[in-house]
């Protein structure tokens, strides 16, 4: 098993759950996402991208990092870039860190349905802020370990078929979620949190830190 983190360039906080996820894991940076090294304590493998979001100073910093640089004009974002590097290294899962905030809603947009794409090729994938936590749901049965009174949201991509959440404030019980619709939004973790879905494709997203207040 090849566990790799990605950094990329949204927003990022360090909590004790993103270091539990990513420990030992191999590092690779997506232009601006090598900001995010220092705080996490990671050496990142390998730097992807046109490195227009950096800094002189900030490459000054990181000299003896590899890096692998690609024209601006490109059919690929830096994520992907850097998602694909991870495969060509023999990636099984993926932590996608900073995938949300930013400048680039677009780009958010993107590292989801990555995500999901990936997912669907049997590949787990991770989408966090550190603050915000995300796992694409397919057909199937998924636990999830999120702390009592943790929000969620599930989003659904598509028409949902057989819903079925257990361990929260609001249970379902195979229900039919038309595509675009707030059914699922806003629950809360109560006890051991599991998800089903017979039909569809879908976006768990949670907020594990800090879960009061939200």
């Amino acid at each position: 098993m090849s566990r790799f983190l990605i950094l990329l360039g949204g927003k990022l906080v360090c909590t004790p759950r993103l270091e539990a996820q990513v420990a030992g894991a191999r590092v690779i940076a997506a232009d601006a996402g090598i900001k995010h090294a220092k705080s996490l304590g990671v050496t990142p493998e390998i730097w992807v991208g046109d490195f227009d979001s950096v800094s002189d100073e900030l490459v000054a910093e990181y000299p003896a990092i590899p890096q692998n640089r690609f024209p601006q004009d490109k059919d690929s974002t830096d994520g992907e870039l850097a998602v694909a590097e991870a495969l060509a290294r023999g990636a099984t899962s993926l932590v996608l860190a900073g995938a949300f905030g930013g400048a680039r809603a677009d780009h958010a947009f993107l590292h989801v349905a990555l995500a999901i794409r990936r997912a669907k090729e049997g590949l787990p994938v991770i989408i966090t802020s550190g603050e915000q936590e995300a796992h694409p749901l397919l057909p199937g049965s998924r636990d999830f370990d999120f702390d009592d009174g943790t929000l969620f949201s599930i989003l659904g991509f598509s028409h949902l078929s057989g819903v079925s959440v257990m361990g929260a404030k609001w249970p379902l019980d195979s229900v039919e979620v038309p595509f675009g619709t707030s059914l699922t939004l806003s629950n809360e973790v109560r006890g051991d949190l599991r998800i089903s879905l017979a039909v569809g494709r879908a976006l768990l997203l949670a907020h594990p830190y800090p879960a009061e207040g939200l």
